[in-house]
């Protein structure tokens, strides 16, 4: 489970929708004065340079936030678009932040991260990115596994905010992680009710995703919903093979702040057009 780097989809369709999402979220959380506790289970390297060989390998981010951005997506003003902006005045044009410096350029001061990664590339990376202090620094880097990270110091002690939101976002690297998910979900929100959780999936042909919300959406749980967007299909090449890939992406939101729902509905619309 440590081979998966994002280097190579960093920019794809499925990260405008989760980062464009992560963004509306802790914007309307950060309309309230109360500060915020903000953890990651799979932070990444935190940085990524759409121009270095594995982006190029693949092609996702040109076909992704690239393409969107020439095409005025997200418009100017929004939070995604300014955290991009940021980071590419900073890093250069070919630049892209991971979620980590997105959510660091809408977080204040004083609200504290706590960044997982197990991946010894990756965090050596995110080491690097979140100890510059153009990126803001400020955040607790913990060189472990995330769901066990995450669980053993949720909820935020005393003197810590209680207020919060954990970001989710694994590779699937192997089908057991869709049922590790929905347990790691579960138990966090029985630990720390009133947290905010946002849980990244794939929407592939094979479906492996539906067993792990029809566990979460049998558990009754308060204040869950499911946003997915399926990716607009292209016309095949007959001249290249044809692989199977990402039809879409999905996230389970529990507790999401109140009126989110038309900021998440516009991310929706950027890829479904």
């Amino acid at each position: 489970m440590l081979s998966y780097q994002h280097a190579y989809h960093a920019g794809n369709l499925a990260d405008i929708h989760k980062h464009g999402a992560l963004c509306v979220l802790l914007s309307r959380m950060r309309e309230k004065p109360r500060p915020i506790t903000y953890m990651e289970t799979h932070a990444g390297r935190g940085l990524y340079d759409l121009s270095a060989p594995e982006a190029l390998k693949t092609g996702e981010a040109s076909l992704g936030i690239i393409k969107h951005l020439n095409a005025g997506i997200p418009p100017k003003g929004h939070p995604y678009r300014t955290a991009i902006e940021q980071t590419r005045a900073r890093h250069g044009e070919t630049f892209y932040p991971g979620s980590p410096l997105i959510a660091r350029s809408i977080l204040g001061a004083d609200d504290p991260m706590h960044l997982m990664e197990l991946h010894p590339a990756e965090f050596d990376g995110l080491r690097q990115v979140m100890r510059d202090p153009q990126n803001g620094g400020g955040a607790h880097l913990h060189f472990r596994d995330g769901f066990e990270g995450v669980l053993a110091i949720s909820p935020p002690p005393p003197g810590h905010p209680r207020r919060g939101l954990v970001f989710i976002d694994p590779s699937y690297e192997v089908k057991s992680e869709y049922r590790v998910c929905a347990e790691f979900v579960l138990e966090l929100h029985q630990k720390w009710p009133e947290a905010v959780i946002v849980l990244w999936y794939p929407v592939l042909e094979a479906g492996l995703h539906e067993a792990m919300i029809e566990t979460l959406q049998g558990a009754g749980l308060k204040n869950l919903s499911r946003r997915e967007v399926r990716f607009p299909v292209s016309k095949p090449d007959p001249r290249k093979p044809q692989r199977k890939g990402i039809l879409g992406s999905g996230l389970i939101l529990v507790n999401a702040p109140y009126g989110t729902e038309k900021g998440l509905s516009q991310v929706e619309s950027w890829l479904a057009a």
